[in-house]
């Protein structure tokens, strides 16, 4: 589920970024539109990484796989909801509280990053010696 929720979130933000750029930005003022831009590009840039994380859980890596693994992925796709698609519904929609999401969802991000990084500690220490 974590690839393919992964790729959903990519082919979401090239759509978005399109619709943004060719359809809202006459009609946003351009905060709005440097907001929408930061938003899409945590949105690719996170929508890779999950991409990745789920084709490692999905190949034969690593015999035991650190459960972080799947905690990251599953971090990293929370985090882009908060934080990208609380700015997209905000500009779109015009309810600027919606933005309250926003420091929450990077809040998440950073943790994804952090069990990330302690997938990446475990599986060098389960790795087999050569």
């Amino acid at each position: 589920m974590v690839l393919v929720l992964g790729t959903f979130l990519g082919f979401f933000s090239v759509a978005f970024g399109a619709y943004a750029e060719h359809g809202l930005r006459p009609v946003i003022t351009e905060e709005q539109f440097r907001y929408l831009m930061t938003a899409i590009r945590y949105n690719q840039v996170n929508a890779g990484v999950t991409t990745a994380i789920g084709l490692t859980l999905l190949s034969g890596m690593g015999a035991a796989k650190p459960p972080a693994l799947q905690w990251s992925g599953r971090l990293f796709i929370l985090g882009t909801m908060l934080f990208s698609f609380s700015i997209y519904l905000s500009v779109v929609l015009g309810i600027r509280e919606l933005t309250y999401l926003t420091p929450v969802g990077g809040v998440t991000l950073m943790a994804a990053w952090v069990a990330l990084a302690l997938a990446g500690v475990s599986m060098m220490k389960n790795r087999p010696e050569p």
